[in-house]
């Protein structure tokens, strides 16, 4: 038989009793913690380490399930309770903050918790994977939490005027295509202000961020265009304004005109593979009336450059309420954007509002490689899949060429390109370096006129890719492809003997042609500073002295490594530009007078000042 309702009702009251009761020690501990932290730990004046990520939700929530029980204690107001009275913990502050990361990992796994729990565990997590610096024990501590919520579903959840909550992930990605480190419990920004992204650090609640969509948004309405052999489906309230459909088919899709869509301007199978590379969902077609099954990718959530997060693999997204979050009729649930900068229309899906607020990631390093300014592996195979899935079967030289290939083969080229590039060692690590590259082109006898057009053609690719059109990267990238096709040809004669046990080769930029090391003719003519120089015993500050010393045009050229007009890149980068000035490289149109250079040095042998 079953339990009454009377006892049911009773026994879960009791649950949310023992989980208020958890919930105020977590909260004790983490206080005093905070406390322990900040007396130890140098922070921006009035900060603490844990209040923003780890108390504040942590808080937020005991006062929301306290609200919710009947049998809270009268007079107390919901969530007031610090923790004061709790005793002291026994052991260094890592180990505390490891303790309390499996405890709330533990709480976590409840039902019917408010989403405030789920993001202090991920903070809780994150620290406490920081906090050890051996990877041994960091696998092992990952592995315990990863144990302990084993039978959650992997899911993302968005917290009402908060993080993306992603339980469980199995993938997330940079937008080079690199992994990042993944925990079990994770928190992503989405309001825009993390000054640690991707990882939220409780900004949202500083800045009074709101989830709720905005009035003016498109609103979705799914539009069926029909052609003579397909239907392309478009939900405009759903794009993300990635441009993967304009910039490979404008024909089709057409930018800034009405209807957005032709389906007679491009061939069918042009057709589908450009909506099957649409990261938001909001494309989609039907062959005499039926819609194809969903694509099945690996689970993965992907940062994309300056803009949203792109999921794949059909992850579930649910609302704060822990029902999925609700989308039009038709939109895909395999592939979706979110919105990352915070301004969506749409939230808490992706509006394409990142483009007119400006939204951007930090710089590249100050010496970016091919590969990072190429836009990484994404942008890569991008390129490859265009080219092998478009221009080689369509070309009556190539096809027969490569009619054997294996279906994967796109994505090997752009891991070869990845490493030669200046990437990670993808090509060796997955397919055996640069012996079995050579052995794929053994004694296939390859042809000037097949090298010349693969030439040609992959040019074309990496237009329709979007890959930079700067003379230096164009540079860099052409000068590769003559050089590695024709050593393609050479290794593929009868009777080539290569050297055995070469590395994979690393491309550079041409010469002296690097992203900032010239002054485009097409750029406004730079005034000089109006500010004079100081006098000898004038104390030196940066936004009076220092700062006039670089024109507009220097700062645009230097903008890939750092910001000439900030005092904290300036300052970090300052030794190295001192080099460059005294050698006359910087700027680059023409080297200072020497009182300048003068400036600067006493700027740097004072200590930098602001």
């Amino acid at each position: 038989m079953t339990g009454s309702p009377v006892d049911a009702a009773s026994t879960a009251r009791s649950a949310r009793q023992a989980a208020i009761t958890e919930l105020r020690a977590l909260l004790g501990r983490a206080r005093l913690l905070d406390r322990d932290l900040t007396r130890l730990m140098t922070v921006e004046e009035g900060a603490e380490p844990l209040d923003d990520s780890v108390v504040r939700p942590l808080s937020e929530a005991l006062a929301r399930l306290t609200v919710e029980d009947d049998g809270h204690e009268p007079g107390t107001p919901a969530g007031e309770d610090d923790g004061r009275a709790a005793e002291p913990e026994p052991g260094t502050p890592g180990e505390r903050l490891w303790r309390l990361a499996v405890d709330a990992t533990r709480l976590r796994t409840l039902p019917g918790l408010p989403t405030g729990v789920q993001e202090a565990t991920a903070a809780l997590q994150h620290l406490a994977w920081l906090f050890t610096d051996d990877a041994g024990t960091r696998a092992a501590r990952v592995a315990e939490l990863r144990e302990i919520q084993a039978a959650l579903t992997p899911q993302i959840q968005v917290a009402a005027d908060g993080p993306y909550l992603v339980t469980n992930p199995s993938r997330i990605t940079d937008w080079l295509g690199e992994p990042i480190t993944v925990l079990p419990q994770m928190a992503l920004c989405r309001c825009g202000a993390s000054a640690m992204k991707p990882l939220c650090d409780g900004s949202h609640a500083r800045t009074g961020f709101s989830g709720d969509k905005d009035p003016r948004r498109v609103p979705g309405h799914r539009e069926g265009h029909e052609g003579v052999q397909i239907t392309v489906l478009d939900d405009r309230g759903l794009c993300a304004h990635s441009g993967f459909c304009t910039d490979r088919l404008p024909t089709v899709f057409r930018q800034g005109r009405e209807p957005f869509v032709a389906p007679s301007g491009g061939r069918m199978d042009e057709i589908v593979r450009a909506v099957r590379t649409c990261p938001s969902g909001a494309l989609g077609y039907a062959i005499d009336g039926q819609e194809p099954a969903p694509q099945r990718r690996e689970t993965v959530v992907e940062i994309s450059r300056d803009g949203p997060y792109r999921i794949t693999g059909g992850i579930p997204l649910t609302g704060d309420d822990g029902r999925p979050e609700p989308r039009d009729a038709g939109a895909s649930t395999e592939h979706y954007s979110l919105c990352r900068c915070g301004r969506s229309r749409n939230k808490p899906f992706c509006s394409g509002m990142h483009h007119d607020v400006g939204f951007t990631d930090p710089p590249l390093s100050e010496n970016p490689t091919l590969y990072e300014w190429a836009g990484g592996l994404p942008a890569l195979t991008r390129m490859t899949q265009i080219f092998y899935g478009t221009y080689v079967p369509q070309d009556p030289l190539l096809a027969p060429l490569f009619s054997r290939m294996s279906p994967d083969h796109p994505e090997r080229v752009a891991a070869w390109l990845c490493e030669t590039f200046g990437g990670p060692r993808l090509y060796t690590e997955r397919y055996g370096g640069y012996e079995h590259m050579i052995a794929e082109h053994a004694g296939k006898a390859l042809t000037e006129e097949w090298r010349a057009r693969w030439a040609r053609l992959i040019v074309r690719a990496a237009d329709d890719a979007g890959l930079p059109s700067d003379p230096e990267f164009r540079a860099a990238f052409v000068s590769y492809v003559e050089w590695g096709s024709r050593i393609a040809v050479e290794n593929s004669q009868p009777g080539a003997a290569p050297p055995p046990h070469m590395p994979v080769p690393r491309w550079w930029w041409v010469c002296s042609a690097t992203p900032g090391s010239r002054v485009s003719a097409l750029a406004p003519v730079a005034e000089e500073p109006a500010a004079g120089l100081p006098g000898p015993g004038e104390p030196l500050g940066f936004a009076a002295h220092i700062r006039p010393l670089f024109r507009e045009t220097d700062r645009r050229s230097m903008s890939s490594a750092f910001d000439l007009w900030s005092h904290t890149d300036v300052a970090r980068h300052a030794e190295a530009i001192l080099v460059r000035l005294r050698r006359g490289d910087m700027p680059c149109d023409a080297p200072w007078p020497a009182d300048r250079v003068d400036v600067f040095a006493r700027w740097v042998a004072e200590g930098t000042p602001g």
